[in-house]
């Protein structure tokens, strides 16, 4: 770790799953297909560990549901936008110091066997 560098720590929810209307052919943009999303918020916890109020730290309920709503609202082709579109929530909505967003789009079309497509962003506050 570099000097000056603080270690921070992390609030984590993964498996946030639903349908959206992303890529770029059109039977995915008219079928939609499921997309999960993993998040890790850096962040501070010890004044929500003082206090043990949930006003001094990210509620993973409201999270959720917000990026829940980003997954099956405006399609875009690609889901490096997706993610960045949820980095930009998270860094707008709550009080961390960066995030890391995961996007996973296991039923991509592929013409090989697979197991997933992921991208995984890291975005700070500037």
């Amino acid at each position: 770790m570099a000097a000056g560098t603080a270690r921070r720590d992390i609030i984590a929810l993964s498996g946030i799953t639903a349908v959206g209307y992303h890529g770029v052919f059109d039977h995915e943009r008219r079928d939609g297909q499921p997309f999960t999303v993993d998040v890790a918020l850096h962040t501070d916890i010890r004044a929500a560990a003082a206090s043990d109020d949930l006003a001094d730290t990210a509620n993973y309920g409201v999270l959720a549901e917000g990026v829940q709503a980003i997954i099956t609202g405006e399609p875009v082709n690609l889901i490096e936008t997706l993610a960045e579109r949820i980095a930009d929530y998270v860094l707008a909505g709550f009080p961390v110091a960066a995030v890391e967003v995961t996007v996973h789009k296991p039923k991509a079309p592929i013409e090989v066997p697979f197991g997933d497509v992921t991208i995984t962003i890291f975005r700070e506050r500037a």
